[in-house]
């Protein structure tokens, strides 16, 4: 009975342990690393995503490149969440967080060549990475973040993402006006920002609409195209004549029997326009539909109206213009309607949008991203995303730092410093934590078409001199100095989100020993 083999598995499942399973989840974890570094910086190369079906994504944005990507090893995906992780977060800083984890994962193979033991590196690392927050700390600006730092902010997170460096800078004041349009009492509301991309023109013809804009037409062609002053309804029913619940025949026995129940049906969809109009509605936003004649009658009563508005266009409508949703024209009272400056409808090319501008309740502002091209307006739109992101944090989460790998060469030299305290193996871990922040400014200095090693070499001296040094983009290649003087800035938070993230993935899958794959 002793010599009997006990199986607690399905003969078909597969089963890795001890070294093959560190080796392989490693692995996987560098190639995703690999993957988007030549992406990293304002010099970062663009990657071309072709799905199945044919679609195409053109960008240098780390968490769309990795969420488009089709990803099967699980540990691959742990660093795939780390990206959308500090995506949710902060909403930049995808590229450095994957990075970052990936050389954390190549230094933490090195030192199991070595014979280090895992929990000795997961302690290494974590202690590391409290000096790395400490690092950041000590490397944000002292002085309250001022419009001019915002801007700055949001100028450096754009750069390089498809938008040009001219269209950044320009692109970061409308930016920053957004984020100031929803300000109260130093808190943001990043939700009433929406961004509508629409391809067609320049980038330089972004602009700032004060209000939302509805991809809806008008019902009818005789309706008027623009509304001064406008008296706003919301309303969620069909405008067409009401069907009974019950299953019922009717005998229509003579001619004015039938005229009068024709009559009867054009009254009731009449009494939708006369309802409308004796409230005083201008323009009417309706979420069910709304049949062709009662249409008709809504121009003769010169009601601007749309139907079929989606949910969330609906509760963006009353949200920026003051209007209270009903559900049913018979419950609608002056005190529901909401107020606008203007209700616009213009064309560009085959669509129609609607400009809602000016609304009383003034809680939401859309910034209109104007591209050449669809995928250039689809990259336009997540680089104003990250930059209202970046730009929020910066404001809400504790200040900025300098970017351009300045905080990097801050983290490494505080972590090296402190290293030299760290008692037994759990000392190596540490220094080759500092190791895996160096890959950052590093691999900025490759990107940017400078040699890496001297580069870096140059930017720990300068540091030494000055306390702070960067690589900026400067022509076709670089040149390292203060990036404050540049105005090149990072959100702190940014920083610490993708050492908090970054650590914590690399240290569970250094921690992996078995891997089980049911089949």
């Amino acid at each position: 009975m002793g010599a009997q083999p006990l199986f607690i598995l399905d003969e078909d499942t597969e089963r890795t342990q001890g070294e093959d399973a560190q080796s392989s989840n490693i692995t996987a974890g560098k190639a995703i690393s690999e993957a988007v570094r030549t992406t990293l910086g304002p010099r970062g190369m663009d990657k071309m995503l072709v799905s199945d079906s044919g679609d195409v994504v053109i960008t240098n944005d780390g968490a769309t490149i990795l969420d488009e990507m089709d990803i099967e090893h699980p540990a691959a995906q742990m660093l795939s969440e780390v990206a959308e992780t500090q995506e949710e977060e902060v909403g930049d800083g995808t590229t450095t967080a994957a990075v970052l984890a990936g050389e954390l994962l190549s230094q933490a193979e090195d030192l199991l060549d070595d014979d280090v033991h895992p929990t000795t590196i997961v302690e290494g690392y974590f202690e590391a990475a409290e000096l790395a927050h400490e690092a950041v700390e000590e490397a944000t600006l002292d002085a309250d973040v001022d419009d001019e730092q915002l801007i700055e902010v949001a100028e450096s997170s754009m750069t390089g993402k498809g938008t040009g460096d001219v269209a950044a800078g320009n692109l970061a004041g409308t930016v920053v006006d957004a984020v100031s349009a929803v300000r109260e009492d130093g808190s943001v509301d990043r939700d009433a920002i929406t961004i509508h991309a629409q391809a067609g023109a320049s980038s330089s013809a972004t602009e700032l609409i004060e209000g939302v804009i509805v991809d809806e037409e008008p019902e009818h062609d005789d309706m008027p195209r623009s509304v001064a002053d406008a008296a706003i309804a919301v309303i969620d029913e069909d405008f067409e004549v009401r069907e009974s619940n019950v299953d019922a025949e009717y005998a229509v026995e003579s001619v004015d029997q039938l005229n009068a129940a024709l009559d009867a049906e054009e009254e009731e969809l009449r009494s939708y326009a006369d309802a409308l109009a004796e409230v005083g509605v201008d323009v009417a936003f309706v979420d069910g539909d709304i049949e062709d004649r009662v249409g008709s009658y809504l121009a003769g009563e010169g009601i601007l109206a749309f139907e079929s508005v989606s949910s969330d266009d609906a509760k963006a409508v009353a949200a920026a213009t003051g209007a209270t949703r009903v559900g049913a024209v018979d419950a609608l009272e002056a005190d529901d309607l909401g107020h606008a400056e203007s209700v616009t409808v213009q064309k560009y090319g085959d669509d129609e949008l609607v400009f809602v501008e000016g609304g009383a309740a003034a809680e939401s502002v859309t910034i209109f991203a104007r591209g050449g091209t669809e995928h250039v307006v689809d990259e336009l739109e997540r680089a104003l995303e990250d930059a209202l992101d970046v730009v929020t944090a910066a404001l809400e989460e504790g200040g900025v730092v300098g970017g351009a790998g300045a905080a990097e060469i801050a983290i490494a030299d505080h972590i090296r410093a402190a290293a030299a305290s760290v008692e037994g193996r759990k000392q190596l871990a540490v220094e080759a934590y500092a190791d895996a922040v160096d890959v950052l400014p590093r691999t900025l200095a490759e990107n940017t078409g400078m040699d890496p090693i001297d580069a870096l070499v140059d930017l720990r001296a300068r540091f030494e001199e000055t306390g702070r040094a960067g690589i900026i983009s400067e022509g076709q290649s670089g040149v390292i100095d203060d990036p404050v003087d540049y105005g090149v800035l990072d959100p702190a938070a940014v920083k610490h989100e993708a050492i908090e993230s970054a650590t914590e993935a690399a240290t569970m899958i250094v921690r992996i020993d078995d891997v089980i794959a049911a089949s």
